[in-house]
């Protein structure tokens, strides 16, 4: 399989999942804001220029979400997810699509008022504000965690998705500080092999 990549993205995700589940992958790399991402050939492969990308035979997948749920059902081999079964089934649903409801429109908008957008073009008040909201987000998070090492038992999908959303709220600046238990799981994951080598794709 093979995943278009870019560091500081969403592909972040991607890589840490197949290096959590010890899959083999071809890793086509991008830096953020590159022009390649725009070009014909890329935009053949993904036409909104974006990553990641998953290619898995005639398969092409690009959202995140959407991915980690493929994966796993296909080559998980039930690593990863809890059993339908299970208690924790539930919140582990809950916690996959957490990330991107919840917590990545307001830090999508901080990376653009921030980063993206040319200076005379950005506007602090919008990046203030989705500042405060993503710090709000965060607080169901550290809620739950009182008393859990990971989302949903044991370290799973939740924990990729969510766990990185988390990861990257406070690195943009959303205030943990009066959050032990998010704060403690921000630390515990990034401890963790397989996400350190995917920062470092």
């Amino acid at each position: 399989m093979k995943i278009y990549y870019a560091p500081n993205t969403r592909a972040v995700r991607i890589v840490w999942l197949f290096e959590e589940l010890g899959l083999p992958y071809e890793l086509e790399r991008f830096k953020l804001g590159d022009p390649g991402m725009r070009a014909p050939e890329y935009r053949k492969v993904n036409p909104m220029g974006r990553v990641p990308t998953l290619e898995d035979g005639d398969l092409t997948m690009s959202e995140s979400g959407a991915i980690v749920q493929y994966v796993l059902a296909r080559y998980g081999n039930g690593r990863l997810v809890p059993a339908q079964t299970s208690q924790d089934f539930g919140p582990y649903l809950q916690w996959l699509h957490y990330a991107e409801g919840m917590l990545m429109p307001p830090v999508n908008t901080i990376v653009v008022e921030t980063m993206l957008l040319p200076p005379e073009r950005r506007n602090q008040g919008n990046a203030d504000r989705a500042l405060k909201l993503l710090t709000r987000m965060l607080v169901p998070v550290n809620a739950h965690l009182e008393g859990r090492e990971f989302l949903a038992g044991e370290f799973s999908g939740a924990d990729i998705m969510t766990g990185h959303a988390c990861t990257v709220a406070a690195n943009l600046g959303a205030d943990v500080s009066d959050k032990p238990h998010l704060a403690a799981y921000i630390a515990r994951i990034n401890a963790r092999p397989a996400l350190k080598r995917s920062w470092a794709a």
